[in-house]
């Protein structure tokens, strides 16, 4: 299957140096994956399916400063710097090996508006990043409770906290409860075949600042999630 011809891809005529940058990419990522496990998924074309065009499915939805929380190898916020979709990128991870290859994976893609931070989410939205980004993101896995709480203290008011999920109604339906508590409403939601792999894209706008409450310490947005 030719990547490029995803149409949400297919949308961003991807350039012969921009694609030339993802071969790059993949290959950067299996250098260090055999140093440490930044990803399962090796195969070449698993890599370029299955994260790649998986990144850019919601592209469009992507503006100005965006934060990537748990951004681990990259994903979805570096195939969106090489697509050039938005400003400039901040990227955020627990894991100091995970931030390392994030450095240099900006370094060697030539990505100037990449910076990556070891920070733990929560320590981000209680500091000099809270309600500083356009766009905020994630592609972990993580209960949407739980994300949320993290994601929308980083967030400005007029911005968007974007989901990578698999069942946008499912999603929606079990953060209905806390969108108030966290200053969210949901903005778009949009499903996609993936080459048989189901991917939703889901938005939130935030339409109000978040309480300086949130995002609680103590590893509580996981261990005691909102409801």
């Amino acid at each position: 299957m030719n990547w490029t011809q995803i149409p949400q891809v297919a949308l961003l005529n991807l350039t012969k140096e921009q694609q030339d940058t993802f071969e790059r990419y993949y290959q950067l990522l299996l250098e260090w994956n055999a140093k440490f496990n930044l990803t399962a998924i090796t195969e070449r074309e698993e890599v370029y399916i299955k994260h790649f065009a998986d990144s850019l499915l919601g592209w469009q939805v992507f503006r100005g400063s965006v934060c990537d929380v748990g951004a681990g190898a990259g994903f979805p916020s570096l195939p969106l710097a090489i697509a050039k979709v938005a400003h400039d990128y901040v990227l955020l991870d627990s894991v100091g090996k995970k931030v390392n290859f994030l450095e240099e994976a900006a370094f060697r893609l030539g990505l100037d508006n990449v910076k990556a931070y070891h920070l733990r989410a929560e320590e981000a939205g209680r500091g000099d990043f809270r309600e500083e980004f356009d766009t905020v993101t994630a592609r972990a896995v993580a209960p949407t409770n739980t994300l949320l709480e993290y994601l929308a203290p980083l967030a400005r008011v007029g911005g968007r906290v974007v989901l990578y999920k698999t069942d946008a109604k499912m999603e929606i339906a079990t953060a209905q409860p806390i969108l108030h508590k966290l200053g969210l409403k949901v903005e778009s939601e949009e499903e996609y075949d993936l080459d048989g792999f189901r991917r939703a894209i889901v938005v939130f706008a935030k339409v109000k600042s978040t309480p300086k409450a949130y995002p609680r310490m103590g590893n509580k947005p996981r261990t005691q999630p909102l409801s």
